[in-house]
């Protein structure tokens, strides 16, 4: 059963159209891929879905849910987290800090027994400091826990953001470029992380430009172009079909492909 449904979204611009009758649906556990080139709308997409962007038209739907239109903070609190294109993380704050950010949705706590530092507080941070210090390690980072973000190699920052997203306990997760700028060490443990998410049972949404990484981990692709589906289906499916080889490599290239 899918947990995050998409259907006939679509978005535009000053009468350019974004994303036009765009739908997919991932199931728990499923690494889904969305490619294209660039302008293609991938990002577009995920802003719809993550709830920065209104759509003009189709329907989301998570755990069976109509969430269409609602806010991110609301539907972070329904089980979807997100990563952003460009790294988003606190640089001043230590690693650990970083992740325990991500875990606000899960305390409970007033403003009151905050000011006042009661008993209470005082455990829950602790908890979610246990908590933060876990998921680092989940991602291969304990041993920096208490080091400033801003000071660590930027794969390291990128599986930061990533233990954050997970801290709030998502069903969903959308990683936007989460192997950009990243060196060939570092995109490995990226891709190792991801399918383990997915083991866990989380569903992976993910835009990526690094082709060896999609077709190595993901479950389904759908293509876009222009704003609209090119393709779905398998790596080897969407590897093989003539439409995805003219969009990245014209048409020209795709018959030089075939031939090969």
């Amino acid at each position: 059963m899918s947990i995050l449904k998409a259907n006939d979204i679509g978005i535009s611009f000053g009468g350019v159209k974004a994303v036009d009758g765009v739908s997919f649906a991932v199931s728990p556990g499923q690494i889904l891929s969305i490619i294209g080139p660039n302008g293609a709308g991938k990002t577009t997409l995920f802003n719809i879905v993550s709830g920065i962007y209104a759509a003009s038209r189709g329907t989301i739907r998570l755990a069976d849910e109509d969430v269409t239109g609602l806010s991110p903070h609301k539907l972070a609190e329904r089980g979807l987290s997100r990563t952003f294109q460009n790294l988003q993380i606190f640089q001043r704050m230590t690693a650990c800090e970083n992740v325990m950010v991500g875990r606000h949705l899960r305390e409970k706590c007033s403003l009151l027994p905050a000011l006042f530092r009661a008993p209470s507080v005082t455990r829950q941070n602790r908890e979610t400091r246990a908590a933060a210090l876990d998921l680092l390690a989940y991602v291969g980072l304990k041993d920096v826990a208490d080091m400033p973000a801003g000071s660590l190699p930027y794969g390291a920052c990128k599986r930061v953001e990533i233990a954050r997203a997970l801290a709030a306990e998502p069903r969903v997760l959308l990683l936007d470029e989460p192997a950009a700028g990243c060196n060939a060490v570092e995109t490995e443990e990226i891709d190792h992380l991801i399918r383990q998410v997915a083991d866990r049972g989380v569903a992976v949404v993910l835009v990526e430009h690094d082709m060896k990484l999609v077709m190595k981990i993901s479950d389904r692709i759908l293509v876009l172009e222009r704003g609209r589906p090119l393709a779905e289906g398998t790596p080897r499916e969407v590897r093989d079909d003539p439409k995805v080889l003219e969009a990245y490599l014209g048409q020209h290239g795709a018959q030089e492909a075939a031939r090969a």
